[in-house]
């Protein structure tokens, strides 16, 4: 699973599985709903996802994760750098 947020337009994307999004539907003002040919839920987009949720804290609770891997933008990895 990825989240992916994108700043400069608000906009949050969870990838539930990778794929090729052949279908999508608006489920609810500002959220879109990916499926693939097979008809299953790839992923969901949230259009200003700042009035949905605090996107300043991301919190696990009971998932089975093996594997967590934290990216930044590009911006604050220079930004680190200096």
């Amino acid at each position: 699973m990825i989240f992916q947020y994108h700043a400069e337009t608000d906009m949050l994307y969870i990838e539930f599985v990778p794929g090729i999004s052949t279908e999508s539907e608006e489920i609810a003002p500002g959220i879109v709903a990916d499926f693939d040919e097979k008809k299953r839920l790839i992923g969901i987009e949230f259009e200003d996802a700042g009035k949905f949720a605090d996107l300043s804290r991301l919190e696990i609770s009971a998932l089975p994760v093996t594997d967590l891997i934290m990216k930044r933008p590009v911006d604050n990895l220079r930004q680190m750098a200096a």
